[in-house]
């Protein structure tokens, strides 16, 4: 079947999912949240499994979660609620082929062998389906919760790269080991610069998580990328509101969208000629059902990049 990043690349351009998987930032998922008395930005979960099934049998090619320990009302943003790797394990039991996704683990803010230890096992609980997202992180309100010095997080970082790529040897007297052990090396991809020189991403990551952007935006930012990284993939994600007209024009907002199919489709070549390799698609800001919406861009969207991928597991 193929690593984890072969098969993101698979048939040269893939598209996925971003959670949380539910429309809360529309005005009827406003109301929603107020009537519930759950915090802004806190998004509803009731049909979370049922969507990331769902997502998984049309096609998806990976579904993304976030790192968000504590709930900060300056950010109001929860993400997916759950803890990212206790989901993971949980989003790996629950489907068969959709690739796991994050974005991404603050290494800074963790302890390195547990990082390496969960990371290790959603891998294996997955059949090597996990894509690991990793950061410096953005939250300085985290950092000393955690006894970590926000200054330092740069240098942290490395260490923790260093360590999630020797396996944690180097930090393990003699005879000790972290377990499960032996499975492929756990692909790594930076959401950002992580505070790190483009060289040092470009040698030691191997794939980047870019913020949203335009065409035009990822065009040059492929471009850094591959001046540093070579042919490591590419991926970045929009925020989407997918109209029921399909040839409703596209309206930019910031980091991403609205508009009908067709101009999905349009923006979505656009960003492949630009380089980029995948593109997750959030649904926030979508004011109609998800459940609608994801068959709609399975039936419409997806098969016309994904006509020479390989056929994934049953």
């Amino acid at each position: 079947m193929g690593s984890a990043l072969t098969r993101l690349r698979a048939g040269g351009f893939s598209i996925g999912i971003e959670a949380p998987l539910d429309n809360d930032w529309t005005p009827l998922g406003e109301q929603a949240r107020r009537a519930a008395r759950r915090l802004p930005g806190e998004p509803d979960l009731q049909r979370h499994a049922e969507l990331a099934r769902l997502a998984d049998r049309l096609g998806f090619r990976a579904l993304w979660v976030r790192d968000v320990p504590v709930y900060d009302p300056a950010f109001g943003d929860a993400a997916q609620v759950f803890e990212v790797f206790t989901y993971l394990g949980y989003l790996a039991g629950i489907t068969d082929n959709i690739l796991l996704g994050t974005g991404a683990v603050v290494l800074p803010i963790r302890e390195p062998l547990l990082t390496l230890k969960s990371a290790r096992s959603v891998q294996q609980l997955s059949d090597d389906r996990l894509l690991l997202g990793v950061a410096s992180g953005d939250r300085p309100v985290e950092y000393p919760l955690f006894g970590r010095d926000f200054d330092t997080r740069g240098s942290r970082f490395r260490d923790q790269v260093a360590l999630l790529r020797e396996g944690g040897a180097a930090h393990l007297p003699q005879g000790l080991d972290v377990l499960p052990a032996g499975g492929p090396a756990l692909p790594l991809f930076v959401a950002g610069l992580a505070q790190q020189q483009p060289a040092w991403i470009g040698q030691h990551m191997d794939g980047c998580l870019a913020y949203p952007g335009t065409p035009q935006d990822h065009a040059q930012r492929v471009a850094a990328w591959r001046a540093v990284a070579g042919d490591k993939p590419y991926a970045s994600f929009i925020h989407l509101d997918l109209l029921a007209q399909a040839d409703a024009p596209l309206q930019r907002w910031r980091f991403g969208l609205r508009g009908g199919r067709n101009a999905l489709m349009a923006e979505l070549q656009a960003m492949q000629a630009a380089g980029v390799d995948h593109i997750g698609l959030q649904f926030r800001r979508n004011e109609r059902p998800l459940a609608e919406t994801f068959h709609e861009i399975a039936e419409h969207v997806l098969p016309h990049f994904t006509a020479h991928a390989p056929a994934m597991a049953v």
